[in-house]
């Protein structure tokens, strides 16, 4: 079992940047496929950024050539950098670790561990 915590979230002005780690205990984040995952106010949980064991990334399409997701399996760390930041950008952010992953999953039933989330909130 993996014990999963996010952190680096805050308020930032549209066109800002933030960088949001999730720091994993109890096993090597190195066993498992991650993901970034977001939900604004009154919506789902969608999506965002996905890594896979040997590091290869994949990306929302609201996402790709803006934000920037990789892992340190030596820190047991992985990260999610975020460019040009706009409001829709506004959500609570989860960090997701999945266990039976060999592929890219974009849902929430692939993953079997999840942080408390992170809220980043973008002015306009």
């Amino acid at each position: 079992q993996v014990q999963l915590v996010e952190s680096g979230g805050g308020l930032v002005q549209a066109g800002g940047s933030l960088s949001l780690s999730c720091a994993a205990s109890g096993r090597t984040v190195s066993s498992y496929a991650m993901a970034w995952f977001r939900q604004a106010p009154g919506k789902d949980r969608d999506f965002v950024a996905f890594v896979s064991r040997s590091g290869v990334p994949y990306y929302a399409d609201f996402v790709k050539g803006r934000f920037t997701i990789s892992r340190d399996n030596v820190k047991n760390t992985v990260f999610l950098q975020m460019n040009s930041l706009r409001p829709e950008d506004t959500a609570v952010y989860y960090c997701a670790a999945g266990s039976r992953l060999f592929g890219v999953s974009t849902t929430e039933p692939g993953y079997d561990y999840w942080g408390q989330g992170t809220q980043v909130t973008v002015s306009s």
